[in-house]
């Protein structure tokens, strides 16, 4: 869980790239307000191609894996308040997804991949929040 001390800013998807020889997509984040500091960093590529998709508004044929998770999420009545980014530890960027539903509030562990996924399925989309930390290292 995030540090009760810490300092959030909210974030906007600037947008999903696959630049060769790169090997892995890159999502690039900037700050909704100034000073518009910027994040990036590498996801996978199913990843990469959920969080376009979801950004374009489209749904594949057969749900994907977030398509589902969001779809349950709607029918269990459970809400994504926000993704927050929480630091960075071993070169990886760690990520918690908070709910609120039925039986109350929960925060869970997740990849910040998977959390933007399904962030930018709700309507309207939750909260993307990074720690000031990471956007001043």
């Amino acid at each position: 869980m995030a540090d009760e001390d810490a300092v959030f800013e909210v974030m906007d998807i600037v947008n999903v790239v696959f630049d060769l020889p790169a090997t892995s997509p890159v999502v690039n984040l900037r700050e909704a307000a100034a000073p518009f500091r910027a994040i990036s960093f590498p996801i996978g590529l199913p990843e990469a191609q959920a969080i376009a998709l979801a950004l374009h508004k489209e749904r594949g044929t057969r749900p994907g894996t977030h398509e589902l998770f969001n779809d349950v999420l709607a029918v269990t009545g459970v809400d994504i308040v926000a993704v927050r980014l929480t630091g960075a530890r071993d070169g990886a960027i760690h990520a918690e997804l908070d709910l609120m539903g039925p039986r109350g509030h929960e925060v869970l562990d997740c990849r910040p991949s998977d959390g933007i996924a399904l962030a930018v399925r709700q309507s309207p989309p939750a909260p993307l929040l990074c720690d000031v930390t990471l956007l001043e290292a």
